[in-house]
Protein backbone atom coordinates (compact mmCIF):
# COMPACT_ATOMS: atom_id res chain seq x y z
CA UNK A 1 0.00 0.00 0.00
CA UNK A 2 1.53 3.23 -1.10
CA UNK A 3 1.17 6.52 0.61
CA UNK A 4 1.55 9.95 -0.84
CA UNK A 5 4.33 11.89 0.82
CA UNK A 6 3.32 15.36 1.65
CA UNK A 7 5.88 18.04 0.98
CA UNK A 8 7.63 19.33 4.06
CA UNK A 9 6.61 22.86 4.93
CA UNK A 10 9.61 24.35 6.62
CA UNK A 11 9.23 27.38 8.78
CA UNK A 12 10.96 30.44 7.39
CA UNK A 13 14.42 31.06 8.76
CA UNK A 14 14.30 34.26 10.84
CA UNK A 15 17.81 34.04 12.19
CA UNK A 16 19.13 36.80 9.96
CA UNK A 17 16.20 39.06 10.83
CA UNK A 18 16.60 38.34 14.54
CA UNK A 19 20.30 39.09 14.35
CA UNK A 20 19.46 42.37 12.62
CA UNK A 21 17.03 43.39 15.39
CA UNK A 22 19.41 42.38 18.19
CA UNK A 23 22.18 44.41 16.59
CA UNK A 24 19.97 47.50 16.58
CA UNK A 25 18.97 46.91 20.20
CA UNK A 26 22.58 47.58 21.19
CA UNK A 27 22.04 51.32 20.66
CA UNK A 28 19.12 51.85 23.10
CA UNK A 29 20.73 49.55 25.66
CA UNK A 30 23.96 51.56 25.53
CA UNK A 31 21.86 54.72 25.86
CA UNK A 32 20.22 53.26 28.96
CA UNK A 33 23.59 52.48 30.52
CA UNK A 34 25.03 55.85 29.56
CA UNK A 35 22.06 57.88 30.79
CA UNK A 36 21.93 55.96 34.05
CA UNK A 37 25.62 56.44 34.75
CA UNK A 38 25.55 60.10 33.74
CA UNK A 39 22.38 61.31 35.43
CA UNK A 40 22.65 59.26 38.61
CA UNK A 41 26.35 59.95 38.84
CA UNK A 42 25.77 63.69 38.52
CA UNK A 43 22.52 64.21 40.46
CA UNK A 44 22.01 61.29 42.86
CA UNK A 45 23.98 62.60 45.84
CA UNK A 46 24.53 66.38 45.69
CA UNK A 47 26.60 67.85 48.48
CA UNK A 48 28.81 70.94 48.82
CA UNK A 49 32.40 70.76 47.64
CA UNK A 50 34.35 73.91 48.56
CA UNK A 51 31.17 75.97 48.23
CA UNK A 52 32.26 79.63 48.62
CA UNK A 53 30.24 81.61 51.15
CA UNK A 54 31.03 84.64 53.30
CA UNK A 55 30.53 85.95 56.81
CA UNK A 56 30.19 89.72 56.89
CA UNK A 57 32.22 91.37 59.61
CA UNK A 58 35.72 92.48 60.43
CA UNK A 59 35.87 91.60 64.11
CA UNK A 60 37.06 88.47 65.83
CA UNK A 61 33.53 87.11 66.12
CA UNK A 62 33.17 86.90 62.33
CA UNK A 63 36.59 85.31 61.93
CA UNK A 64 35.90 82.73 64.63
CA UNK A 65 32.54 81.82 63.03
CA UNK A 66 34.11 81.46 59.59
CA UNK A 67 36.94 79.29 60.90
CA UNK A 68 34.64 77.04 62.94
CA UNK A 69 32.35 76.51 59.93
CA UNK A 70 35.34 75.62 57.76
CA UNK A 71 36.55 73.14 60.36
CA UNK A 72 33.15 71.44 60.69
CA UNK A 73 32.52 71.29 56.92
CA UNK A 74 35.64 69.17 56.22
CA UNK A 75 36.16 70.70 52.79
CA UNK A 76 32.49 71.11 51.95
CA UNK A 77 32.58 74.89 52.45
CA UNK A 78 34.99 77.68 51.69
CA UNK A 79 33.96 80.27 54.28
CA UNK A 80 35.64 83.67 54.09
CA UNK A 81 35.06 87.00 55.80
CA UNK A 82 34.26 90.27 54.08
CA UNK A 83 34.29 93.72 55.60
CA UNK A 84 30.86 94.99 54.61
CA UNK A 85 27.52 93.96 53.22
CA UNK A 86 28.12 96.00 50.07
CA UNK A 87 31.32 94.09 49.40
CA UNK A 88 29.46 90.80 49.89
CA UNK A 89 26.74 91.85 47.44
CA UNK A 90 29.39 92.75 44.87
CA UNK A 91 30.98 89.30 45.22
CA UNK A 92 27.55 87.67 44.88
CA UNK A 93 26.91 89.53 41.64
CA UNK A 94 30.31 88.42 40.35
CA UNK A 95 29.45 84.86 41.52
CA UNK A 96 32.58 84.69 43.61
CA UNK A 97 30.43 83.60 46.56
CA UNK A 98 26.92 82.12 46.72
CA UNK A 99 25.75 83.39 50.08
CA UNK A 100 26.72 86.02 52.63
CA UNK A 101 25.76 85.86 56.29
CA UNK A 102 25.42 89.28 57.90
CA UNK A 103 25.71 88.63 61.61
CA UNK A 104 24.20 91.96 62.71
CA UNK A 105 22.60 94.18 60.09
CA UNK A 106 22.48 97.10 62.53
CA UNK A 107 26.17 96.88 63.27
CA UNK A 108 27.31 96.23 59.69
CA UNK A 109 28.90 98.97 57.66
CA UNK A 110 25.74 99.83 55.70
CA UNK A 111 23.24 98.88 58.38
CA UNK A 112 19.52 98.63 57.85
CA UNK A 113 19.65 100.80 54.77
CA UNK A 114 21.83 98.16 53.15
CA UNK A 115 19.23 95.52 53.97
CA UNK A 116 16.59 97.62 52.26
CA UNK A 117 18.63 98.06 49.11
CA UNK A 118 19.42 94.36 49.06
CA UNK A 119 15.85 93.30 49.70
CA UNK A 120 14.25 95.43 47.01
CA UNK A 121 15.34 93.30 44.04
CA UNK A 122 14.09 90.18 45.81
CA UNK A 123 10.46 90.95 45.03
CA UNK A 124 7.57 91.81 47.32
CA UNK A 125 8.56 89.43 50.08
CA UNK A 126 12.14 90.66 50.20
CA UNK A 127 11.04 94.28 50.14
CA UNK A 128 8.51 93.72 52.91
CA UNK A 129 11.04 91.98 55.15
CA UNK A 130 13.60 94.70 54.57
CA UNK A 131 11.03 97.41 55.33
CA UNK A 132 9.92 95.71 58.54
CA UNK A 133 13.56 95.35 59.60
CA UNK A 134 14.13 99.03 58.99
CA UNK A 135 10.96 99.94 60.88
CA UNK A 136 11.97 97.80 63.85
CA UNK A 137 15.38 99.43 63.93
CA UNK A 138 13.81 102.90 63.86
CA UNK A 139 11.39 102.04 66.63
CA UNK A 140 14.17 100.66 68.78
CA UNK A 141 16.28 103.74 68.23
CA UNK A 142 13.32 105.99 69.12
CA UNK A 143 12.85 104.19 72.42
CA UNK A 144 16.52 104.58 73.16
CA UNK A 145 17.04 100.87 73.67
CA UNK A 146 19.71 98.79 71.99
CA UNK A 147 18.56 96.91 68.90
CA UNK A 148 18.84 93.14 69.01
CA UNK A 149 21.10 91.46 66.45
CA UNK A 150 19.24 90.82 63.21
CA UNK A 151 21.10 88.20 61.14
CA UNK A 152 20.56 88.30 57.39
CA UNK A 153 21.47 85.91 54.62
CA UNK A 154 22.09 87.52 51.22
CA UNK A 155 21.80 85.22 48.19
CA UNK A 156 21.45 85.44 44.38
CA UNK A 157 18.95 82.77 43.31
CA UNK A 158 19.28 83.62 39.60
CA UNK A 159 22.69 81.96 39.74
CA UNK A 160 21.21 78.73 41.12
CA UNK A 161 18.08 78.23 43.17
CA UNK A 162 19.31 74.88 44.50
CA UNK A 163 22.59 76.41 45.66
CA UNK A 164 20.72 79.24 47.39
CA UNK A 165 18.56 76.64 49.17
CA UNK A 166 21.65 74.74 50.33
CA UNK A 167 23.24 77.96 51.63
CA UNK A 168 20.04 78.79 53.53
CA UNK A 169 20.06 75.35 55.17
CA UNK A 170 23.67 75.92 56.20
CA UNK A 171 23.12 79.28 57.88
CA UNK A 172 19.65 78.77 59.39
CA UNK A 173 21.06 76.81 62.39
CA UNK A 174 23.69 79.53 62.85
CA UNK A 175 20.98 82.17 63.16
CA UNK A 176 18.97 79.92 65.45
CA UNK A 177 21.83 80.03 67.93
CA UNK A 178 21.22 83.78 68.23
CA UNK A 179 17.59 83.12 69.05
CA UNK A 180 16.23 85.14 66.12
CA UNK A 181 14.85 84.14 62.73
CA UNK A 182 17.07 84.42 59.66
CA UNK A 183 16.03 87.04 57.11
CA UNK A 184 16.86 86.04 53.53
CA UNK A 185 17.42 88.74 50.92
CA UNK A 186 17.72 87.94 47.22
CA UNK A 187 19.87 90.49 45.37
CA UNK A 188 19.56 88.75 41.96
CA UNK A 189 16.13 87.12 41.62
CA UNK A 190 15.15 85.27 38.44
CA UNK A 191 12.38 86.39 36.10
CA UNK A 192 8.87 86.36 37.50
CA UNK A 193 7.82 83.54 35.13
CA UNK A 194 10.90 81.46 36.01
CA UNK A 195 10.76 81.28 39.82
CA UNK A 196 13.06 78.24 40.10
CA UNK A 197 15.72 79.80 37.83
CA UNK A 198 15.87 76.54 35.85
CA UNK A 199 14.01 77.72 32.76
CA UNK A 200 17.27 78.53 30.97
CA UNK A 201 18.46 74.97 31.53
CA UNK A 202 15.33 73.50 29.95
CA UNK A 203 15.67 75.99 27.11
CA UNK A 204 19.14 74.54 26.52
CA UNK A 205 17.58 71.05 26.48
CA UNK A 206 15.14 72.09 23.76
CA UNK A 207 17.88 73.67 21.63
CA UNK A 208 20.10 70.63 22.11
CA UNK A 209 17.43 68.17 20.97
CA UNK A 210 16.57 70.26 17.93
CA UNK A 211 20.25 70.40 17.03
CA UNK A 212 21.45 66.83 17.51
CA UNK A 213 18.26 65.27 16.10
CA UNK A 214 18.84 67.27 12.90
CA UNK A 215 22.28 65.73 12.60
CA UNK A 216 20.81 62.32 11.68
CA UNK A 217 18.66 63.86 8.95
CA UNK A 218 21.48 65.95 7.46
CA UNK A 219 23.97 63.10 7.68
CA UNK A 220 21.57 60.34 6.59
CA UNK A 221 19.24 61.82 3.99
CA UNK A 222 21.95 64.26 2.93
CA UNK A 223 24.68 61.65 2.58
CA UNK A 224 24.54 62.00 -1.21
CA UNK A 225 25.28 65.72 -0.92
CA UNK A 226 28.82 67.14 -0.79
CA UNK A 227 30.12 67.77 2.72
CA UNK A 228 30.24 71.51 1.99
CA UNK A 229 26.51 71.56 1.27
CA UNK A 230 25.77 69.50 4.38
CA UNK A 231 27.75 71.99 6.44
CA UNK A 232 25.71 74.83 4.96
CA UNK A 233 22.52 72.97 5.87
CA UNK A 234 23.84 72.55 9.42
CA UNK A 235 24.53 76.28 9.76
CA UNK A 236 21.11 77.14 8.33
CA UNK A 237 19.38 74.70 10.66
CA UNK A 238 21.19 76.24 13.63
CA UNK A 239 19.72 79.64 12.72
CA UNK A 240 16.21 78.16 12.76
CA UNK A 241 16.76 76.30 16.04
CA UNK A 242 18.26 79.39 17.73
CA UNK A 243 15.35 81.57 16.61
CA UNK A 244 12.87 79.03 17.98
CA UNK A 245 14.78 78.97 21.27
CA UNK A 246 14.71 82.76 21.50
CA UNK A 247 10.96 82.81 20.87
CA UNK A 248 10.49 80.25 23.65
CA UNK A 249 12.64 82.30 26.05
CA UNK A 250 10.97 85.61 25.29
CA UNK A 251 7.47 86.00 23.84
CA UNK A 252 6.21 82.47 24.54
CA UNK A 253 7.29 81.63 28.12
CA UNK A 254 8.86 84.93 29.31
CA UNK A 255 11.91 83.24 30.82
CA UNK A 256 13.82 86.48 30.29
CA UNK A 257 12.48 90.00 29.91
CA UNK A 258 15.51 91.63 28.29
CA UNK A 259 18.71 90.76 26.44
CA UNK A 260 17.05 88.59 23.80
CA UNK A 261 19.58 89.51 21.09
CA UNK A 262 22.43 88.32 23.30
CA UNK A 263 20.52 85.15 24.14
CA UNK A 264 19.91 84.48 20.43
CA UNK A 265 23.61 84.96 19.65
CA UNK A 266 24.66 82.41 22.25
CA UNK A 267 21.87 80.04 21.19
CA UNK A 268 23.15 80.14 17.61
CA UNK A 269 26.77 79.55 18.65
CA UNK A 270 25.65 76.64 20.80
CA UNK A 271 23.39 75.04 18.17
CA UNK A 272 25.84 75.55 15.30
CA UNK A 273 28.61 73.89 17.27
CA UNK A 274 26.48 70.79 17.92
CA UNK A 275 25.27 70.54 14.32
CA UNK A 276 28.71 70.96 12.75
CA UNK A 277 30.37 68.50 15.12
CA UNK A 278 27.60 65.97 14.51
CA UNK A 279 27.73 66.45 10.74
CA UNK A 280 31.47 65.82 10.76
CA UNK A 281 31.15 62.80 13.05
CA UNK A 282 28.53 61.21 10.78
CA UNK A 283 31.18 60.60 8.13
CA UNK A 284 32.94 58.23 10.55
CA UNK A 285 30.19 56.92 12.88
CA UNK A 286 27.32 56.47 10.39
CA UNK A 287 24.38 54.87 12.21
CA UNK A 288 26.18 55.24 15.54
CA UNK A 289 26.17 59.02 15.19
CA UNK A 290 22.99 59.40 17.26
CA UNK A 291 24.59 57.54 20.16
CA UNK A 292 27.76 59.60 19.79
CA UNK A 293 26.05 62.99 19.84
CA UNK A 294 23.82 61.88 22.73
CA UNK A 295 26.91 61.00 24.74
CA UNK A 296 28.49 64.37 23.97
CA UNK A 297 25.49 66.66 24.15
CA UNK A 298 23.11 64.90 26.54
CA UNK A 299 24.90 62.53 28.90
CA UNK A 300 27.93 64.72 29.54
CA UNK A 301 26.31 68.03 28.63
CA UNK A 302 23.04 68.25 30.55
CA UNK A 303 24.67 66.85 33.67
CA UNK A 304 27.50 69.40 33.75
CA UNK A 305 25.62 72.51 32.57
CA UNK A 306 24.88 73.76 36.10
CA UNK A 307 21.16 74.06 35.40
CA UNK A 308 20.02 71.70 38.16
CA UNK A 309 23.07 71.67 40.44
CA UNK A 310 26.07 73.93 40.16
CA UNK A 311 29.51 72.27 40.07
CA UNK A 312 30.05 73.16 43.74
CA UNK A 313 27.36 70.56 44.56
CA UNK A 314 28.65 67.84 42.21
CA UNK A 315 31.51 65.39 42.19
CA UNK A 316 34.85 66.27 40.69
CA UNK A 317 34.26 64.73 37.26
CA UNK A 318 31.14 66.69 36.35
CA UNK A 319 32.42 69.79 38.14
CA UNK A 320 35.51 69.74 35.91
CA UNK A 321 33.37 69.39 32.75
CA UNK A 322 31.45 72.51 33.76
CA UNK A 323 34.57 74.59 33.17
CA UNK A 324 34.68 74.01 29.40
CA UNK A 325 31.60 72.10 28.14
CA UNK A 326 29.33 73.92 25.71
CA UNK A 327 26.09 73.49 27.69
CA UNK A 328 27.67 75.16 30.71
CA UNK A 329 28.93 77.93 28.45
CA UNK A 330 25.39 78.58 27.21
CA UNK A 331 23.58 78.41 30.57
CA UNK A 332 26.18 80.42 32.50
CA UNK A 333 26.59 82.86 29.61
CA UNK A 334 22.88 83.65 29.47
CA UNK A 335 22.72 83.94 33.27
CA UNK A 336 25.62 86.36 33.23
CA UNK A 337 24.10 88.36 30.40
CA UNK A 338 20.58 88.58 31.82
CA UNK A 339 21.06 88.64 35.61
CA UNK A 340 24.65 89.55 36.50
CA UNK A 341 25.43 92.59 34.34
CA UNK A 342 27.69 90.62 32.00
CA UNK A 343 30.17 89.60 34.71
CA UNK A 344 32.20 86.69 33.31
CA UNK A 345 30.27 86.74 30.02
CA UNK A 346 33.36 86.89 27.80
CA UNK A 347 34.71 83.59 29.09
CA UNK A 348 31.44 81.77 28.47
CA UNK A 349 31.13 83.20 24.95
CA UNK A 350 34.68 82.07 24.17
CA UNK A 351 33.72 78.57 25.32
CA UNK A 352 30.90 78.51 22.77
CA UNK A 353 33.16 79.94 20.05
CA UNK A 354 35.79 77.25 20.67
CA UNK A 355 33.15 74.51 20.31
CA UNK A 356 32.05 76.11 17.05
CA UNK A 357 35.67 76.08 15.84
CA UNK A 358 35.87 72.39 16.76
CA UNK A 359 32.77 71.88 14.62
CA UNK A 360 34.38 73.51 11.58
CA UNK A 361 37.56 71.49 12.14
CA UNK A 362 35.50 68.29 12.34
CA UNK A 363 33.76 69.13 9.06
CA UNK A 364 37.15 69.78 7.46
CA UNK A 365 38.48 66.42 8.63
CA UNK A 366 35.34 64.72 7.33
CA UNK A 367 35.78 66.43 3.94
CA UNK A 368 39.34 65.09 3.68
CA UNK A 369 38.22 61.58 4.64
CA UNK A 370 35.38 61.59 2.11
CA UNK A 371 37.67 62.86 -0.63
CA UNK A 372 40.11 60.04 0.11
CA UNK A 373 37.31 57.47 0.04
CA UNK A 374 36.01 58.89 -3.21
CA UNK A 375 39.41 58.61 -4.87
CA UNK A 376 39.77 55.04 -3.63
CA UNK A 377 36.33 54.16 -4.99
CA UNK A 378 37.16 55.74 -8.36
CA UNK A 379 40.40 53.78 -8.58
CA UNK A 380 38.59 50.56 -7.66
CA UNK A 381 35.92 51.25 -10.29
CA UNK A 382 38.58 51.95 -12.91
CA UNK A 383 40.35 48.68 -12.12
CA UNK A 384 37.08 46.77 -12.26
CA UNK A 385 36.25 48.33 -15.63
CA UNK A 386 39.63 47.31 -17.00
CA UNK A 387 39.20 43.75 -15.81
CA UNK A 388 35.68 43.59 -17.26
CA UNK A 389 36.85 44.98 -20.61
CA UNK A 390 39.58 42.34 -20.81
CA UNK A 391 37.04 39.57 -20.18
CA UNK A 392 34.46 40.82 -22.70
CA UNK A 393 35.91 38.76 -25.53
CA UNK A 394 35.86 35.56 -23.51
CA UNK A 395 32.49 35.70 -21.79
CA UNK A 396 29.03 37.10 -22.30
CA UNK A 397 28.42 40.13 -20.10
CA UNK A 398 25.97 39.43 -17.38
CA UNK A 399 23.44 41.86 -16.01
CA UNK A 400 23.99 40.61 -12.50
CA UNK A 401 26.43 43.39 -11.49
CA UNK A 402 23.85 46.01 -12.44
CA UNK A 403 21.28 44.15 -10.37
CA UNK A 404 23.74 43.97 -7.50
CA UNK A 405 24.36 47.70 -7.76
CA UNK A 406 20.64 48.36 -7.69
CA UNK A 407 20.30 46.10 -4.70
CA UNK A 408 23.18 47.86 -2.97
CA UNK A 409 21.58 51.24 -3.60
CA UNK A 410 18.30 49.96 -2.21
CA UNK A 411 20.01 48.61 0.88
CA UNK A 412 21.84 51.92 1.34
CA UNK A 413 18.58 53.87 1.08
CA UNK A 414 16.95 51.49 3.54
CA UNK A 415 19.84 51.93 5.96
CA UNK A 416 19.53 55.72 5.75
CA UNK A 417 15.79 55.56 6.37
CA UNK A 418 16.32 53.18 9.27
CA UNK A 419 18.91 55.47 10.82
CA UNK A 420 16.60 58.49 10.64
CA UNK A 421 13.69 56.54 12.13
CA UNK A 422 15.92 55.36 14.95
CA UNK A 423 17.13 58.89 15.65
CA UNK A 424 13.61 60.31 15.65
CA UNK A 425 12.49 57.50 17.93
CA UNK A 426 15.24 58.33 20.41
Amino acid sequence: MSSVRRPDHHRPDHRADLRHVLTHLITPLLMCVGMGLAYLGAFAHPEPHHLPVAVVGSGSQAQVLAQSMNDKAHGGLDVRTVGSRAEAVDQLKHQEIFGAYVMDTHASGDGASGAKSGGAPGGKAGGASASSAGASASAAAAKGGGAEPAPELVVATAGSDTTASVVQKIFTPVAAQQGVPLKVTDVAPPAEDDPTAQGLFFLMVAISIGSYASVAVIGGAGAVLPIRMRAMLAVGTSFVVSILGTLFAGPVFHLVDHGLWGLWSMAWLYSAGILLIGTGLHTFLKRWTTLGVMALFVMLNFTSAGGVFRPELQNGFFASLHAFWNGAGFVEGVRSHVYFDGNGLAGHVWTLVLWLVVGFVMVGVAALAEARRRRAAENAAANATAVAAAAVAATVPERRPAHAATSANGESAAAVEEEMEEAVGV
